[in-house]
């Protein structure tokens, strides 16, 4: 089931979470440009997930890239999701938001000595000088030596598992090629060609500990193929080196895709079912099974909300001038992708204008693609737009390019707004930029 968050009142406004977002663009505590969020259905995402795994062990490892405000992270550790981080400062959001060290996996290609050290010395040491978190993700051979200084610098065992790269072909996958990561060219993950390089110096480590085996293909994955082809090749792998290493989990990434409109025929229960019963067949059904999700989580509960600056008619082209851009939501210009834009408050009678949205940054890709809307009449009802979809990768990749404020992010629960993270000052660019 589709957890639906915006809806069209019968009174034409745009509601979120209950809450009419004309009042909350036109409360002074937020103006615009805004996230707001809807919590309460993150959170029923998290559950209906988790839902595909039955009573199989498992941890669902949010991926905090994807939203890393920290009212999120929060309830979604409330629900028991664990974390996915990429950075240091990630893995810090995580433990004060509360995640165990023990249910937090570190990914990515270049982690610096000062992160291998974080990771390694999380929480308490345990049995044998063990301790750091759930495992360090490896992405190649070359980081392996690595980790073993500094656990050993550390005193510690690091816990690791090998993040493969499964080489599943771009064509193979139903999303854009900047975010396929499963391929052979791309820089995520150990090789198959380098699979025994890695066991071998993981053999004859004293302080490093494989204890899982994972990949991630992509992201906005609209079918289930090619999530089921990389666990076919971690499953295999998994069991190919059980006897020489005492493996506790086997971890298929994340990647669910959402709807942003066009439709998408798999919700992330299906990804994680597909990946049981593959598990099952495979007979390492014993093995936890870990995901990673993040989009699928945060993506479809979102919304930026732009104030309408002004229209432009030439010929028979129109523009809608708005005050979000590019450094406020920067999908459209990275990935081409398309988000679905509304009025706040819809008028049956008014008529609608195939219409491109822009915004003020000095780009010519700050263009958010052309969309039926309303003409931007003065004194007219169509004050604010609604960029829809935008829980995931929104303020996450925001920028102040152009000296521009970054926008504000309100947080609903129960019906109620919860928090407002007010809007930053644009005089705090300037200090910044004439700092000595």
């Amino acid at each position: 089931m589709v957890l639906q968050s915006v809806v069209r009142r019968s009174d034409g406004v745009l509601a979120l979470g209950g809450l009419s977002l004309v009042d909350i663009a036109r409360d002074a505590r937020v103006g615009t440009p805004a996230y707001i969020y809807d919590v309460d259905a993150m959170m029923s995402e998290a559950r209906e997930l988790k839902s595909g795994f039955d009573d199989a062990s498992h941890l669902v490892a949010y991926a905090v890239k994807a939203n890393s405000a920290g009212p999120i992270v929060k309830a979604l550790a409330a629900e028991g999701c664990g974390a996915d981080v990429v950075s240091g400062a990630e893995l810090r959001l995580a433990l004060r938001c509360g995640i165990s060290p023990e249910c937090i996996v570190f990914s990515g290609v270049a982690k610096g000595d000062d992160e291998l050290d974080l990771a390694i010395m999380a929480g308490a040491a345990g049995d044998g000088g063990r301790g750091g978190i759930a495992a360090i993700q490896v992405e190649s051979v070359e980081e392996i030596p690595r980790i073993e200084a500094r656990a050993a610098a550390s005193g510690r065992v690091a816990r690791v598992s090998l993040r493969i790269n499964p080489a599943i072909d771009i064509g193979d996958l139903d999303t854009h090629s900047y975010i396929a990561t499963g391929h052979d060219e791309a820089k995520f993950g150990v090789p198959r060609t380098s699979l025994e390089d890695a066991l071998a110096l993981l053999v004859s480590s004293r302080h490093v500990r494989l204890v899982g085996v994972g990949a991630h293909v992509g992201s906005q994955l609209t079918a289930v193929d090619g999530y089921v082809a990389s666990a076919r090749a971690v499953f295999t792998i998994a069991r190919a080196i059980r006897a020489r290493f005492p493996l506790a989990f086997v971890d298929g990434g994340g990647g669910f895709g959402i709807d942003y409109g066009d439709g998408c025929p798999v919700r992330p229960a299906d990804f994680i079912r597909a990946a049981r019963a593959l598990q099952r067949e495979m007979t390492v059904d014993d093995l936890a099974l870990f995901c990673e999700p993040g989009r699928c989580l945060v993506g479809a509960h979102g919304v930026l909300l732009a104030k309408v600056v002004q229209q432009k008619v030439a010929s028979a082209r129109r523009w809608l001038m708005i005050d979000a851009g590019m450094n406020d939501l920067m999908r459209p210009a990275l990935y081409q992708a398309r988000h679905r834009i509304v009025p706040l408050l819809a008028r049956a009678e008014a008529g609608l204008h195939a219409t491109r949205v822009v915004g003020p940054v000095c780009e010519s890709s700050d263009d958010f693609g052309v969309h039926d809307l309303p003409p931007a009449e003065p004194g007219s009802d169509f004050r604010e737009v609604a960029i829809l979809d935008v829980g995931a990768y929104g303020f996450a990749m925001a920028s102040r390019y152009n000296g521009r404020a970054l926008p504000a992010e309100v947080f609903l629960r129960g019906g109620a707004i919860i928090k407002v993270n007010a809007r930053s000052a644009a005089e705090d660019w300037v200090t910044d930029r004439l700092r000595d």
